[in-house]
């Protein structure tokens, strides 16, 4: 992938320093900021939205969700939605509650070196098995600050706060929002084992959160939104049975309920682009010892049609990028609504794959490497399971 690329998908997805990071808190160190008080929460079932969660004039776009850069090696569950002015400093911005709800819990992020700015994340059940998580917050609302005092980076404040639609969060500014929504009765059909999401319990119940919001601010928020296919906040589950499209993990560790440190290497997926969903992606957790994502070769085999009997296939590797509907270079910063990915002429590598059971395939990365210098496996080939 292209520096130009993803420096510039780093920006908008808001992980500074153009590297490989992971917001997942470690464990043990106040940091169980995905708990939840769940016995504080009330009713069942969805609820429509009747406010964006940051003001439209705000946002200059919506990535939907889907996207993979660095170490979010398999499709990211939440969407990003991008301020007007992405270069702006801390607390620009304005972030609301999109519904009533209790806010279960409140974590600030440890201060990692790539950490620009203060990010702090809010789950917010709306019902009992419906909730909002917001994510990259620069900073609390005096109100929330009020009650939760001085959150320790890497700690986490659990006790119930109510929240009423269009209420004050905190704020945003120099980085993106995270929003995901879920809602426990869903079950997505397209991770084949959810046990290996046990780590990180809600993607298998997320939801399209433009599937919640009321009109017409539901169509407003559309019109900020870069993928212009069903579904339109994208999609994350793959996973077909005996077919190579979707997650894989190695030695059957996803991500585990018990940190384990840098688990994205143990990470590999064969999916589509979150934007031109035609477009194959190959995103490896460990390519030469970092995590990098990739297009094909002409696009080519497509990855829901590779099973066992197609036997050893060759992805060559190439850069990434979009282009509008006149052939010129995305700016990344600009909304445009006629996106497409396409992929630089220059292979930077190649990866070998087999299916060689249902849920198990050996895989092998050869950075620099073109198609003609790769014969097949070596001892440094790798086993992934489902």
């Amino acid at each position: 992938m292209s520096m130009r690329f993803l420096c510039a998908l780093v920006l908008l997805v808001a992980v500074s320093g153009c590297i490989g990071t992971s917001s997942q808190f470690p464990p043990d160190n106040e940091g169980s900021a995905y708990k939840t008080a769940g016995s504080d929460c009330k009713g069942a079932g969805t609820v429509e939205f009747g406010a964006s969660p940051m003001r439209i004039e705000d946002i200059s776009l919506i990535i939907p969700m889907g996207a993979m850069v660095g170490s979010h090696v398999t499709p990211i569950d939440h969407m990003y939605f991008s301020p007007a002015v992405f270069h702006s400093a801390p607390d620009t911005y304005n972030v609301y509650a999109s519904a009533d709800g209790i806010i279960t819990s409140i974590g600030h992020e440890p201060h990692f070196a790539e950490n620009k700015y203060e990010k702090y994340r809010l789950e917010i059940r709306h019902t009992c098995d419906f909730y909002s998580i917001y994510n990259l917050l620069t900073s609390l609302s005096p109100e929330l600050q009020k009650i939760t005092g001085g959150i320790q980076p890497g700690g986490y404040y659990g006790k119930p706060i109510q929240v009423k639609e269009g209420q004050l969060l905190g704020k945003i500014g120099g980085q993106t929002l995270d929003l995901s929504v879920n809602y426990d009765k869903v079950v997505l059909e397209g991770f084949i084992v959810p046990e290996h999401y046990a780590g990180e319990e809600w993607k298998i119940h997320t939801v399209d959160p433009f599937d919640y919001f009321k009109e017409p601010l539901r169509s407003e928020l559309l019109a900020k939104n870069l993928r212009q296919v069903e579904p339109r906040g994208g999609k994350i589950d793959y996973d077909i049975e005996g077919r190579l499209v979707g997650n894989w993990f190695r030695d059957g560790i996803g991500y585990p309920r018990n940190y384990v440190r840098d688990s994205w290497k143990n990470h590999l997926s064969f999916v589509y682009d979150p934007v031109d969903p035609s477009h194959v992606i190959v995103s490896i957790g460990d390519y030469g010892g970092e995590p990098k994502q990739f297009g094909v070769k002409d696009n080519a085999p497509d990855p829901a049609s590779i099973s066992a009997s197609t036997g050893l296939v060759r992805y060559e590797l190439q850069q990434l990028d979009y282009v509008d509907e006149n052939g010129e270079y995305w700016d990344r910063f600009s909304y445009d609504s006629g996106l497409k990915a396409v992929n630089q002429a220059i292979v930077h590598g190649v990866a070998l794959v087999q299916i060689i059971e249902a849920r198990k395939i050996k895989f092998e990365a050869f950075p620099g490497k073109t198609s003609s210098e790769v014969s097949g496996f070596t001892s440094a080939a790798k086993i992934y399971e489902r």
